[in-house]
């Protein structure tokens, strides 16, 4: 057997080696995933206006009229039911949500990060959601630093001088799609979506 194709079966047996390695990986992840006797849903959600109060999508506005620069928040209810209702529910069925993530996207195909669309970004959650309770989330659905870069930045009517222009020099319209994570008492993982309307533009009065 010659040196180079000794080499070539040596290399295939170490790819093939490798990918059952990842394959057993992600096939536990997978197991995993899913696996929990109880499930959530999304009852509500709504953004958050200027004066708190709920609102059907987000009209973000990148500077306000002060001049700032502000967040916009969501609020979500959430609640936990047992795949199996005829089985008493414990406290080790009970969800411990982690972790969120926010990704927008536009209907028109152009969703490259930082150019089309403002950057994806995971925000932390320390909430218990008991089966067959709710609870309400409230975080962050656009983040200060995201009207600070392209292409939110590009939508401000402030000029160089900090001179007041005609405001609404452009629109953006997206979806936010928001994935909330957690785990069960077992450590069985669980998710769930869901969607609101976000439109970004300079909405000042001034």
């Amino acid at each position: 057997m010659s040196t180079r194709h000794l080499s070539s079966l040596v290399a295939r047996v170490a790819v093939g080696t490798a990918c059952v390695i990842a394959a057993a990986s992600c096939g536990s992840d997978m197991l995993r995933t899913g696996r929990a006797p109880v499930y959530r849903v999304v009852d509500s959600i709504a953004g958050v206006d200027s004066s708190g109060g709920a609102v059907s999508f987000v009209q973000s506005d990148v500077r306000d009229d002060a001049g700032s620069v502000v967040n916009d928040n969501v609020k979500l209810t959430v609640r936990a039911e047992l795949k199996n209702p005829s089985v008493p529910g414990t406290a080790i069925n009970a969800v411990n949500l982690t972790r969120y993530h926010v990704d927008y996207r536009r209907t028109d195909g152009h969703n490259t990060p930082g150019v089309d669309v403002p950057y994806s970004f995971d925000g932390g959650l320390s909430i218990t959601v008991p089966p067959g309770s709710t609870a309400d989330v409230s975080f962050e659905i656009v983040r200060h630093q995201a009207k600070l870069e392209p292409p939110l930045k590009n939508l401000d009517a402030l000029s160089s001088t900090g001179e007041r222009l005609v405001s609404g020099l452009g629109f953006l319209s997206t979806i936010a799609q928001i994935t909330i994570y957690g785990h069960d008492g077992n450590g069985n993982e669980v998710a769930v979506n869901a969607q609101l309307d976000v439109h970004f533009g300079d909405f000042a009065s001034k």
